[in-house]
């Protein structure tokens, strides 16, 4: 359960660093590229500089980068580019996530398993030895408190854990909401570019 828990905070760090806006999304980049390629492509050293920028700039640069390898191409075919790029883009960001889903799922049934050990264990040590009845109550009663403590210490690492899988999963949504609208504006610039 230790471990769970460490791996859990671990991730959670990760998470928050991996997924900065500045990382992912800079915020004025679409704009920058829109007027910086107004009447031409950039040349290659300023769209692979795009490309390293961040996740939105990998998917903007392979838009133009389709557009170099083919000046021809279809509109089609720039937004599968740009599509390509989008899901290897996904992936990264998705990175890690179903980790921590699956520590907050799995976290309370450790716990669960914990108490019933520990349970089995402190019915079967009050059983006498010569078969009389009786056994230590205050004994019993200390004996069931540790043991609910496996469950306490599962759901002190699953409910944290759940709701920051819910945080980072909604903020991975908004993003790829994001490169989709910038994808699909770039793409219509670009068609201007082709003709």
């Amino acid at each position: 359960m230790v471990a769970c828990s460490v791996l859990a905070l671990a991730l959670i760090i990760e998470r928050f660093i991996s997924l900065q806006t500045p990382k992912i999304t800079p915020p004025k980049l679409l704009d920058e590229v829109l007027k910086l390629s107004r009447h031409k492509v950039p040349a290659a050293d300023v769209l692979t500089q795009l490309e390293n920028n961040s996740a939105l700039g990998e998917v903007l640069a392979s838009g133009f980068q389709a557009l170099i390898a083919n000046p021809h191409c279809s509109e089609a075919d720039l937004r599968s580019a740009m599509e390509g790029a989008g899901r290897g883009v996904a992936h990264k960001l998705e990175r890690y996530l179903s980790a921590l889903a699956t520590i907050a799922s799995t976290a309370p049934l450790m716990g669960l398993f914990g108490t019933v050990v520990g349970m089995i264990e402190i019915f079967g040590a009050q059983v006498p030895a010569g078969g009389a009845t009786g056994g230590n109550p205050a004994q019993l009663a200390h004996g069931i408190s540790v043991a609910l403590y496996n469950t306490a210490f599962g759901l002190i690492v699953a409910i944290p854990s759940l709701i920051f899988w819910r945080y980072f999963r909604a903020r991975v949504d908004a993003y790829l909401l994001t490169l989709e609208l910038a994808s699909e504006r770039l793409a219509r610039h670009l068609n201007t570019l082709r003709k």
